[in-house]
């Protein structure tokens, strides 16, 4: 049976998912059928998630296979509603569309008429002075067209221009016809943003390129070699700890803790390679990782910038989720291989309380140790730590918030808002844990880290209003889920209902 702490905490957390549930439903029911529909999504996204650890808080578990038909439905029905939410959001773009289009005849017609009896006492309204040139300003006015971006007004904006208007078509499509033509007058002098406007509607931004992201400096790239080796000495370190010597009194030792540092450094090293291999495939520059070091766990990764703007949110996405992909595929195998090979006599001799940090890893060792598991303690192949640990450190990167991994997926997935609010969550959360764990001291760095060095979204791509797909928002789900999986450990008592511990 729970307790009554963990009563009141599955309370709290159902009455805060119902709660906002009913928040969303309110707002989006002021939308007519386009609101509700995109509530249903919403819906659908944290459906799996509450039924999931619901019926964890009950002691109802969940094997492999009821994870996957759960995850596989609320996909499926995702999909379905994406595709009813757009086909009645072409029905509504094209009312609006005719509706503009009856206004601006209306007002082209107010235009001549109040233009034949305007007198020389009548006011001219001077705009302000733009920072571009006027003649670059009427060439770049010329690119816009009445089937493509309706140019209403002009308004500067830092060393740029702000256009405001009408959009004509697809975001996609519009924004490649229009930067085609604005690179075909300026070549690369200039770039075109496409972008939802403080009043909700699209807006075309025009900015310098001198404005773009500027490579890595020479200091720079210094600092990054000093954090990566700084990150292999407290690879090395976490591993003598594992190993239970302190490297820094025993260096002798040194050779004893390479292999397990070796692994870390292999699932850090994947995790910046699946970042660049996607990034190559969109023409994209990275800079160096700047690792981060610590000596609990090894590193908590790596800060890496953008060198080059990026094109959509589509292309945010996939770089930002293909990181974490890779260097978590070589944790999970790692972890999966250790735990297969792990014998009685193996290296590591580890409390069964340690397969109790982890939902995700202690359901796991279930499947592959079975019986072990209720031994208080339990022989483990060394690859079963550094899976483990790769599993915590591509984890402690998928959380929602700021320029992490994480935050950039929700960034591209849901918008700039959603990922401000996941933020400030994400630090309130780390806050919580800190003041409840004051022994586990990663929750409090990483918050740090975050609240210093990662707080601020990821800039605005230039073309910000094509959502990506249905399939990449499932994928960042699965990778979502995954990561609260890791992070969020068993209570005694579900491990023991799980057969964790004796």
């Amino acid at each position: 049976m729970l307790n009554v702490s963990e009563t009141t905490t599955v309370f709290i957390i159902l009455l805060v998912a119902f709660g906002l549930l009913a928040w969303g439903y309110n707002r989006a029911k002021a939308y007519g059928k386009l609101g509700i529909l995109a509530w249903l999504q919403s819906v659908i996204l944290m459906a799996p998630w509450l039924i999931f650890f619901g019926l964890f808080a009950v002691g109802i578990y969940l094997n492999l296979v009821g994870i996957l038909l759960l995850l596989i439905g609320s996909v499926a029905f995702y999909i379905y509603l994406g595709k009813r939410l757009r086909a009645e959001g072409q029905d509504v773009l094209l009312r609006e569309k005719a509706a503009q289009r009856l206004q601006e005849q209306e007002a082209s017609n107010s235009l001549e008429t109040s233009e034949s009896f305007r007198t020389e006492s009548d006011p001219i309204i001077v705009p302000d002075v733009l920072p571009i040139p006027e003649e670059d300003l009427q060439l770049i006015k010329g690119i816009f067209g009445i089937d493509t971006f309706f140019a209403t007004e002009t308004i500067s904006y830092q060393e740029g221009a702000i256009f405001k208007g009408n959009l004509r078509g697809e975001p996609d499509q519009v924004y490649e016809r229009l930067s085609d033509k604005l690179k075909a007058n300026f070549g690369e002098k200039y770039r075109l943003f496409l972008v939802e406007g403080t009043e909700g509607r699209p807006v075309m931004i025009v900015l310098p390129s001198t404005d773009d992201p500027q490579p890595t400096t020479l200091v720079q790239k210094n600092l990054a070699l000093v954090l990566f080796v700084a990150t292999i000495v407290t690879t090395l370190e976490a591993a003598g700890i594992l190993l239970g010597f302190d490297l820094f009194n025993s260096w002798g030792r040194y050779q004893e803790a390479i292999p397990l540092s070796l692994g870390i450094l292999a699932v850090l090293i994947s995790h910046e390679i699946g970042h660049r291999i996607l990034a190559k495939r969109y023409g994209l520059r990275l800079s160096l990782p700047f690792f981060l070091p610590t000596w609990q766990i090894g590193s908590f990764g790596a800060i890496t910038r953008f060198e080059s703007l990026i094109p959509s949110r589509t292309a945010l996405f996939d770089v930002a989720l293909a990181g974490p992909a890779l260097g978590g595929i070589i944790s999970f195998i790692f972890l999966i291989i250790g735990l297969i090979l792990s014998h009685e006599g193996s290296l590591f001799q580890v409390p069964t309380q340690f397969f109790q940090g982890s939902i995700l890893v202690g359901s796991l060792a279930k499947v592959v140790l079975g019986e072990q598991l209720q031994n208080s303690i339990v022989d483990v192949h060394p690859l079963t730590i550094v899976g483990w640990l790769g599993l915590v450190i591509t984890a402690l990167n998928l959380m929602p918030a700021g320029q992490l991994d994480g935050g950039r997926i929700v960034q591209a997935i849901y918008g700039r808002k959603t990922a401000r609010r996941t933020t400030i969550i994400t630090l309130i959360v780390l806050g919580i844990v800190t003041l409840f764990s004051p022994a586990n001291p990663i929750p409090l760095y990483w918050a740090i880290v975050i609240l210093f060095l990662q707080r601020d979204l990821e800039r605005p791509s230039l073309n910000e209003l094509t959502e990506p797909d249905d399939t990449r928002a499932a994928w960042g789900l699965l990778a979502l889920f995954l990561m609260l999986a890791t992070l969020i450990p068993l209570s005694p008592g579900l491990a023991g209902k799980l057969g964790i511990g004796g």
